[in-house]
């Protein structure tokens, strides 16, 4: 496996990289953002691109926030970008539930551990949904919820879906209603499942993690479908329709990220280093997962 390019500060090897492709996919946090701070010359370079005439996708696992969400956040960091340009991971969850699973009335219900952004996409989609940022789930668990778990009579018979995504409110009580959900046979699935969260120039425990007790405990994995599924590449390239040999993943994580470019068989990828993955984990000699080239930061891309 060839080593990975490195180009920043190489004019020439930039302009031959970004002609090779006519899409960017970009994840966001750790690639244009780190919570709140905006990376050096990211709306610039993202200005670029768009007179080059690439087209660009914005691809994210952060399932907190809904598409319009992360529209306002493009406007308050000044990024130009369109409300369809964004495919979160909470809106990848929402189209497989209505679209693909399909699951017939009434028991297609969805018992969410996450937070609104999930809400707004299950909102769009028109799929019914219990739990989430409901107060009545954000308390102690008490010991007649135990009681009132195991009869059922706690329980929504509707429930057929247990969907899992980063949840800043993550409890006991949650963690036990969709377990028991799960036990009587809810499909499991997951927004993604990240271990971190790159937020202030640093990392948090992420979607992977908050849900990590409930795969425990329930002894399987949910279907996640943010990166590095493939079932979230289908869905972009269903709905924004390229070809897949023209097109490069841009991302800061190698497990998802490039590994999403990867086994997506695209044209390229390219990493970052202002977000989670490090130069060293890619460039020894035995890395599992290799990008096609790095920049310091995005950027460095703007000619």
């Amino acid at each position: 496996m060839p080593q990975p390019k490195y180009l920043t500060g190489d004019t020439a090897a930039i302009e031959e990289f970004l002609s090779r492709f006519d899409v960017f996919l970009f994840d966001c946090d750790g690639v244009l953002w780190s919570g709140d701070h905006l990376f050096p010359n990211v709306p610039e370079t993202i200005e670029m691109l768009r007179k080059k005439g690439k087209q660009l996708v914005f691809v994210t696992n952060n399932s907190t926030k809904s598409r319009a969400d992360y529209k306002k956040k493009f406007d308050k960091l000044g990024i130009p970008a369109e409300v369809e340009e964004v495919f979160g991971s909470s809106y990848s969850a929402a189209v497989y539930i209505a679209r693909i699973l399909k699951l017939p009335a009434p028991k297609n219900k969805v018992f969410v551990l996450g937070e609104s952004g999930v809400e707004q996409e299950l909102d769009a989609e028109g799929v019914l949904y219990i739990g989430g940022t409901d107060a009545a789930f954000r308390r102690d668990i008490e010991p007649e919820d135990f009681t009132n778990l195991a009869n059922g009579s706690a329980l929504d018979p509707d429930v057929g879906v247990v969907l899992t995504g980063l949840d800043f409110h993550l409890n006991y009580l949650k963690m036990a209603t969709a377990f028991q959900y799960l036990q009587r046979g809810a499909v499991y699935l997951a927004t993604n499942i990240d271990s971190t969260l790159p937020n202030a120039h640093s990392l948090f425990p992420g979607a992977g993690a908050s849900g990590a007790g409930l795969t425990k405990a329930i002894g399987k994995e949910p279907l996640s479908l943010g990166k590095p599924s493939q079932a979230m590449m289908d869905a972009v390239e269903g709905k924004f329709q390229f070809d897949r040999s023209r097109a490069c993943m841009i991302g800061d994580r190698l497990n998802t990220d490039i590994q999403f470019g990867i086994d997506g068989k695209l044209g390229g990828t390219l990493a970052v280093l202002t977000g989670v993955s490090k130069k060293e984990e890619f460039l020894a000699e035995d890395a599992p997962t290799k990008p096609m080239a790095y920049v310091n930061s995005l950027g460095d891309l703007l000619m």
